[in-house]
């Protein structure tokens, strides 16, 4: 008897699922006919169909999802399709030594075409990659003090990426010639050496700086 009561629960759950799978798009509403219990039985289902397509497929069954997708959800699928699309890009272009095509990316990424390209026209404007872009920014700070540390101990490759970015950094570009040839920097018409550089003080090289920042 308890096995029958269990083959019916079994089977009104297999109905509930698949009048489920049969709809276009998924609402909050419609898992309401759902238990607890089923829901998360269900939910499990769907994240390994989710696992295991690829392409067209998945993007289907996002689509099916997406009217019940949380915010932190939605923002997981576009980093996953952001880090395995520059992977891509990464692997592809030094194995061809080309750009590789959208082709080629679905095929190594197992994202759809359509998903690629909607992805490559839109990420610059996506609030995530902004984010992401603004930690970089915030690191030059760290960076830029590294470099100082080897500009002042005499390297003279440091000290030159150091006055070129704090040049462009106060609009003196124009101004300010590179020489990498010749080993000089010229800055408005003056002319400083390698050899100057490298016996400038720690002190008269934070006096540098201090020029670019207050022009």
């Amino acid at each position: 008897m308890e096995k029958k009561k269990g083959l019916q629960k079994f089977t009104k759950f297999e109905l509930k699922k698949n009048n489920l799978w049969i709809l276009k798009q998924i609402t909050h509403e419609d898992l309401d006919v759902l238990t607890e219990i089923e829901r998360k039985a269900f939910m499990k289902e769907v994240n390994v169909k989710l696992i295991n397509l690829k392409g067209l497929e998945r993007d289907a069954l996002i689509k099916q999802f997406e009217l019940i997708m949380s915010n932190e959800l939605s923002c997981h699928f576009w980093e996953y399709n952001h880090s395995h699309i520059t992977n891509a890009i990464s692997t592809l272009m030094q194995e061809y030594g080309r750009m590789p095509s959208k082709v080629e990316l679905a095929k190594h990424t197992g994202l759809s075409r359509p998903t690629i390209d909607k992805h490559l026209k839109e990420y610059t404007s996506n609030p995530i990659y902004l984010l992401e872009v603004e930690q970089f920014k915030f690191m030059t700070a760290k960076v830029l003090a590294r470099v100082f540390t080897f500009a002042v101990s005499g390297d003279i490759r440091a000290c030159k990426l150091y006055l070129e970015f704090m040049g462009n950094m106060n609009g003196l570009t124009g101004n300010t010639t590179i020489n990498t040839q010749n080993n000089f920097i010229q800055i408005n018409g003056l002319t400083i050496s390698q050899e100057q550089i490298m016996k400038l003080e720690p002190k008269k090289l934070i006096q540098v700086e201090r020029l670019l920042n207050n022009p």
